[in-house]
């Protein structure tokens, strides 16, 4: 299990796919989900649908993740061939100076002055994107054009994808959320032959990052009793942040299960549900807090009149950036969460909102 889902989260996380630009992603998805649905969709707005049916009467469950990155689209190109760009999702302007970037499939580098000329302060700021330029080695705007660039083209981190030495930690851009993409798929496979209560409707959603728009329509049309959202998140065990007081999230302790986001605070029916699978699973986990973005499920839980929601999230270093870190185990941890939730679902009855402490 752990060499295939290592070996699926470095396919899915090289690609580019940049929100609202998932079709690569998603192109690459379809041969591993195809022989693993019973149906298998993809709507008009770009997510996948596949339904796996369970063999037994019970509730229906959506676990969603997100096949869409943060990045940049073109803007304009100048006369001399520099490109100028508008971001696109949570990148930030500290990290684009210098960096190594794929410009609708071409090799890019955002540009950087001359350190020999810099200005003691340039030493030390930080330029906002605007000011910016990505060169790709043309001198006109007739020479980028030549290449198949043009304005609205999606722009990527360069991907690369690493292991550190004895340990089961990667190091990749777009860790969010294809680790979350591979998880699914892998879910999938551990499906097979099964036989389980209910429906499970694994959904890759477009748009995450950019107001959790794809999530949205899907968790409208679908209408599950409940839902999961598989996402990645921050994790506060470097030595930038204040563990205790900011975030007390770590690496290779398991998922964290998130009781709130910025625009979500899980209901406590699910609340219970999930504590008793995470614990029933015997796999480790975390309880926390994750006010600094969110996931799916903020859109999810409002969707269809209400629907009973979770954030299970793998923590990982260094978020929305082009190296972002997480143990494996991690993954493997809520892959098995997620297993436990699927076996359990015919024995959950109906908790009223009024019975819960």
């Amino acid at each position: 299990m752990k060499e295939s889902l290592r070996m699926l989260i470095k396919e899915l996380a090289a690609i580019d796919g940049v929100s609202g630009q998932e079709q690569k992603v998603v192109r690459a998805l379809l041969p591993h989900i195809r022989p693993l649905a019973d149906e298998l969709t993809v709507d008009c707005f770009g997510n996948i649908i596949a339904v796996k049916k369970g063999g037994k009467p019970g509730p229906g469950v959506l676990i969603a993740v997100h096949t869409d990155e943060i990045g940049a689209i073109v803007k304009s190109v100048e006369p001399n061939g520099w490109i100028r760009f508008e971001k696109i999702g949570g990148t930030g302007d500290a990290l684009l100076l210098g960096r190594q970037v794929s410009v609708n499939g071409h090799f890019g580098i955002v540009g950087v002055k001359s350190g020999h000329f810099m200005t003691p302060k340039e030493r030390t700021e930080v330029k906002p994107h605007g000011d910016l330029y990505i060169d790709v080695g043309c001198e006109s705007s007739e020479a980028v054009a030549k290449m198949g660039i043009r304005t609205g083209d999606q722009i990527c981190q360069w991907p690369y994808y690493n292991e550190f030495t004895n340990t089961d930690l990667i190091c990749s851009k777009a860790l969010d959320d294809r680790a979350g993409c591979a998880l699914l798929v892998q879910l999938l496979r551990e499906l097979q032959g099964q036989t389980f209560a209910g429906t499970l409707y694994a959904v890759f959603t477009v748009q995450e990052e950019v107001g959790l728009r794809g999530a949205q329509v899907a968790a409208s049309n679908i209408k599950p009793d409940f839902a999961i959202a598989v996402d990645t998140a921050a994790a506060g065990d470097t030595p930038d942040i204040d563990f205790i007081k900011e975030l007390p999230v770590a690496t290779r302790k398991g998922p964290l299960l998130q009781l709130m986001s910025r625009s979500f605070l899980m209901n406590p029916i699910m609340k219970k549900v999930m504590i008793e699978v995470c614990d029933r699973s015997g796999e480790p986990y975390q309880l926390g807090l994750y006010t600094g973005g969110n996931t799916d499920a903020a859109a999810i839980h409002l969707a269809a009149g209400g629907i009973l929601t979770a954030a299970l999230t793998i923590p990982r270093r260094y978020s929305h950036s082009p190296v972002e870190m997480m143990d494996i185990n991690d993954c493997i941890s809520s892959l098995k969460v997620l297993k436990q939730f699927i076996e359990d679902m015919g024995g959950f009855g109906k908790l009223a909102f009024e019975d819960m402490e």
